[in-house]
């Protein structure tokens, strides 16, 4: 048997796992709902309440999978004879590795194209510039780098009204790291869908909250800064989000009590605003908390088993969707235009439930594979950014 995780870094593991099954949800979205496509953010006048629900429950993946790779960068480091450089070392090369990863093998996942005429770069291409980045910024005091973080996380909706055109070398860097726009390379296309500099902060916040985590930390004190931090970051969505003013786009008064609510939560996610971080990072931060309470942390093992795997997780996933829905396309044929849709939000869940089911046991498989063979390098795969075990 695999030895078990420390009890004390089991709750990081569970939440990964947590928002993995959240991104399956929204995968299996974009793969059978694509009648009813979701603006960014979501007309709130007009989606319906359900379709809402799911979209807005997977606005934790994204924050919560970074700010959990910088937390488990900084625990890497302390296993290390020099924490520093080899953790700025480790970063650069699966930072690396990921914007490869992105640029192959998941995109071809999305489209099935070979050679593509489009590449989207995504989360897996922001998770991996963003290491790089924080390979880079963790050599700055900590004192400056934590003034940094904040002021990239909580200032950069200053710029929202730079908008670039073209394809020249500040436009297109301009593009990467805050317009979400198209990049023409000839009769290559590129997607910046996630424009990279909120992420960077982001990074950086979960790095620096490692100490937290550190062995000589009691849990008590630990569980205590976590719940403050989590309430604090809520509070803080909650006064910006009623003043109506800054770090996202004003919500409305809508047709109903329930789409006035809706259009409140209407946060942006590309890139992520102020507000979409408070919410998303508040609420990440309750259940990693909430997750070290030993009872629940018991019942909901499973969970670590998905994140202790994800990149395994990631890609199966996948290309066991694209799968399905090619079968399903041949099989049944065209069910909304030239698309095979299922008809409700229902029948999204069912099918989510299914696959997390039926992808479980091979993701535990290879998790506990890796913890028998650490010898062999190629199993560090680099979004887990070097394991929760101090």
């Amino acid at each position: 048997m695999p030895p078990s995780p420390s009890p004390r870094l089991a709750s990081i593991d569970q939440l990964r796992g947590t928002v993995m099954l959240l991104m399956l949800l929204d995968h299996v979205r974009e793969t059978f709902f694509l009648q009813h496509q979701v603006s960014d953010p979501m007309d709130a006048a007009t989606v319906s309440p359900a379709l809402f629900a799911c979209r807005l429950l997977a606005h934790l993946c994204a924050p919560v999978f970074v700010l959990l790779t910088g937390l488990s960068a900084w625990l890497y480091g302390q296993r290390q004879a020099d924490p520093r450089r080899a953790t700025s070392a480790f970063l650069l090369k699966r930072g690396l590795f990921l914007v490869v990863l992105e640029l192959t093998l998941v995109n071809f996942a999305w489209t099935f194209q070979l050679p593509p005429d489009t590449l989207y770069l995504q989360v897996i291409w922001a998770i991996g510039l963003s290491m790089i980045a924080l390979g880079g910024l963790l050599w700055l005091p900590r004192p400056v780098l934590l003034v940094a973080a904040v002021a990239v996380v909580a200032g950069h909706n200053v710029l929202d009204g730079v908008r670039t055109e073209g394809n020249g070398p500040l436009p297109v860097l301009w593009k990467v790291l805050h317009q979400r726009d198209w990049i023409e390379a000839g009769a290559l296309r590129l997607r910046t869908s996630y424009p990279l500099l909120p992420w960077i902060g982001v990074i950086a916040l979960g790095y620096l909250m490692g100490p937290w985590f550190g062995r000589e930390r009691a849990p008590e004190q630990r569980q205590r800064w976590l719940l403050w931090a989590g309430i604090g970051a809520l509070a803080l969505f909650a006064l910006l989000r009623f003043a109506n003013q800054y770090g996202d786009a004003p919500w409305q008064y809508q047709s109903s009590t329930l789409r006035t609510w809706m259009s409140v939560f209407n946060i942006t996610k590309y890139p992520p605003s102020l507000q979409f971080l408070l919410l998303t990072l508040g609420v990440g931060l309750l259940l990693l908390r909430l997750y070290e309470w030993p009872p629940l942390a018991r019942a909901l093992r499973p969970l670590a088993d998905i994140g202790a795997a994800p990149m395994f997780f990631y890609l199966l996933h996948l290309y066991v969707l694209k799968g399905l829905y090619l079968a399903a396309l041949a099989i049944w044929g065209p069910t909304h235009g030239d698309l095979y849709a299922l008809d409700s939000v229902a029948g999204l869940l069912l099918v989510a439930c299914a696959l997390a089911v039926v992808l479980y046991p091979p993701t535990r498989a290879f998790a506990r594979f890796k913890a028998r063979r650490r010898d062999l390098a190629w199993l560090r795969y680099p979004v887990r950014a070097c394991g929760t075990r101090l």
